[in-house]
């Protein structure tokens, strides 16, 4: 049985990449592109590829290095190809909802792979079912998939025009049929998706980041609500579906996406720093040393030392040879708990006021652990500082986080989530802080930050909201927030 590691981080569902580029090795192509995206998503991983004749899929459970090796890629021949790597929200972490997912398509095939999470999924696969369809999976992708499938169009662009508004949630998402690669955006744009160029041929990837190791140069992102068509011709953008307020996900630039990847023109190691900056502006304290929570919290510890004029240093050496998953772990190793990912450096720490830097908190129980792991190391004091305002409203999107009652800001003050986590003090970055720190232009109705405010840009059936809210009965005898 496979665990997951509780690092109690957000995690986001997934990232993909397709190639149109019948002269390269395709497959390679996307194997090196998967393994720059492999932070997306650490619990499976998949290859589609085709030569225009027939289409060769592999996926398996792991990271991207355990699931392909060198035979596996010399297997895969062809021109064109899309991949996935998955961590899962819809659907259970099991090899059947392993992505990309294959239907037949009017004689011929498609291939699926995406990122995001739908909210009408039980909708959309009840009326699939009842029209003879059956699914091998529990996952959201696959219903896109059949929804596509059994478009009775030929053409491929007028089965999206149909099917994309029909979907509801976040979906960013690669198309693989006989002699295209497809890439379609939700109307919100909730999850990112960008254009590369590679010589004269084309790609997509969930960042740039995926661009970037094969050579790749940023051509432009995918807006929201739009689709991109890559051929033997070049490529072709089309608006299917008429944009809605913006609202990619503000935790893009907080936490998922790599440091060296750029969004809305903004390159994400300096949006973090900038975050840091606002929040020593925001929540001074005394201190002798600023110290990263590895790895997300670098470039922010970095940014608040250069405004705070405090010494950053490292404190906690993150052990790089344990991922977020691990297989059969004992009660002996469970018990280890954090120590099997953070050692302290109890030279840099002993008698020291540290302030201590990270992206979120949810739960609290790694935080509460690593506070322990500090003060036991000998430090004086431990102020937690956190780039991000406090987690209080689920995510519907496509992260897995908590439900509401589990985070650990829901209905406390900061004063109390202090104490909780044993802390000297708390303080976390304002979300008007937050939004100045992006750098991008009119950020207020840019990104969706839902997690901190309850504001959802797209609607949420009711039956999820009651899953995942805490409802209690108050004076109006609703959801009480």
């Amino acid at each position: 049985m496979r665990e997951r590691w509780q690092d109690d981080s957000p995690h986001d569902e997934c990232g993909v990449f397709g190639i149109y580029a019948p002269e390269m090795d395709v497959s390679r192509l996307t194997f090196f592109a998967l393994f720059a995206l492999q932070h997306r998503g650490q619990e499976s991983a998949g290859v589609a590829v085709t030569d225009g004749v027939r289409l060769i899929v592999h996926k398996d459970m792991g990271l991207v290095s355990q699931v392909f090796e060198e035979d596996t890629l010399q297997s895969l021949p062809g021109g064109l190809a899309i991949g996935h790597v998955r961590y899962s929200t819809t659907g259970s972490s099991e090899m059947r909802n392993a992505q990309p997912f294959a239907r037949t398509r009017d004689g011929s095939f498609i291939a699926l792979a995406h990122n995001g999470n739908l909210v009408n999924t039980d909708e959309l696969r009840a009326s699939l079912v009842r029209n003879g369809q059956v699914f091998e999976s529990t996952s959201d992708t696959e219903v896109i998939a059949a929804l596509l499938a059994e478009h009775p169009s030929r053409d491929i662009r007028e089965a999206l025009r149909d099917v994309i508004p029909r979907l509801r949630g976040a979906f960013s998402a690669v198309l693989l049929s006989k002699d295209e690669v497809v890439g379609f955006r939700d109307p919100y744009g909730i999850r990112p998706l960008v254009l590369g160029q590679i010589e004269d041929r084309y790609c997509l990837a969930s960042e740039s980041s995926g661009l970037d190791i094969i050579g790749a140069r940023l051509v432009r992102e995918i807006e929201p609500g739009e689709i991109c068509v890559i051929n033997e011709r070049g490529y072709e953008i089309e608006q299917v579906v008429v944009r809605k307020r913006e609202a990619l996900c503000v935790f893009e630039f907080i936490y998922f996406a790599r440091p060296d990847s750029v969004m809305k023109g903004q390159t994400l190691y300096a949006a973090r720093s900038r975050m840091g900056e606002e929040l020593a502006s925001e929540s001074a304290v005394d201190a002798d040393l600023v110290i990263p929570i590895p790895d997300t919290g670098h470039s922010a510890a970095i940014g608040y030392a250069a405004r705070s004029g405090i010494p950053y240093g490292d404190a906690l050496i993150k052990n790089r040879y344990i991922g977020r998953t691990f297989i059969n772990p004992d009660d002996r190793i469970r018990k280890l708990g954090i120590r099997m990912k953070f050692n302290p450096l109890s030279s840099a720490i002993r008698g020291k006021r540290l302030i201590a830097v990270d992206d979120s908190i949810v739960r609290g129980n790694t935080t509460r652990a690593l506070v322990r792991v500090l003060f036991e190391a000998g430090a004086k004091e431990v102020h937690l500082r956190i780039t991000s305002p406090p987690l209080i409203y689920p995510c519907f999107y496509g992260i897995d986080m908590a439900n509401q009652h589990e985070f650990i800001a829901f209905g406390k003050s900061v004063e109390e989530i202090s104490r909780e986590l044993g802390a000297t003090s708390v303080a976390y970055l304002s979300l008007a802080g937050l939004l100045r720190a992006t750098g991008v232009g009119d950020a207020n109705n840019r990104f969706c930050a839902a997690c901190f405010t309850g504001e959802y840009p797209c609607e949420v059936p009711e039956h999820l909201r009651w899953s995942k809210f805490r409802y209690e009965e108050n004076t109006c005898g609703g959801l009480r927030t």
